[in-house]
């Protein structure tokens, strides 16, 4: 989508989604994500939205695309709690690489002992 920038607010857990040129305020939908470190770094995606005016556009889809390529460039792991970024990563797993069960264990811990993540 070229109307669309996406942008990693990892001090916020967000991945969100504006149109090119929109204020600050102005966001088309998020993908709100974690950090864990053990049994290996990744992202945890926990919940994705879309605007509802904003749907059928591709912007999940985008996002989710756009989070794995950050994990890729970063060398790391995405552990998709998100029922979304996991369907999405099944339709694409050219680009999206399954996490192992143990990091989906840890990550799912990881939400369970502090649910304020979702």
């Amino acid at each position: 989508m070229s109307d669309i920038e996406i942008r990693d607010e990892r001090d916020k857990g967000l991945l969100v989604a504006r149109t090119l040129g929109e204020p600050e305020g102005a966001a088309l939908g998020y993908i709100q994500y974690f950090v864990v470190d053990a049994p290996e770094r990744a992202l945890v995606p926990v919940h994705t939205v879309v605007e509802p005016e904003h749907e059928g556009r591709g912007i999940a889809g985008s996002m989710a695309r756009e989070l794995y390529a950050i994990a890729a460039r970063e060398g790391i792991a995405v552990a998709p709690l998100c029922p979304f970024v996991a369907q999405w990563a099944a339709r694409h797993p050219g680009e999206a690489p399954v996490a192992p069960p143990e990091l989906m264990d840890a990550a799912g811990r990881a939400l369970a002992d502090d649910p304020a993540k979702w």
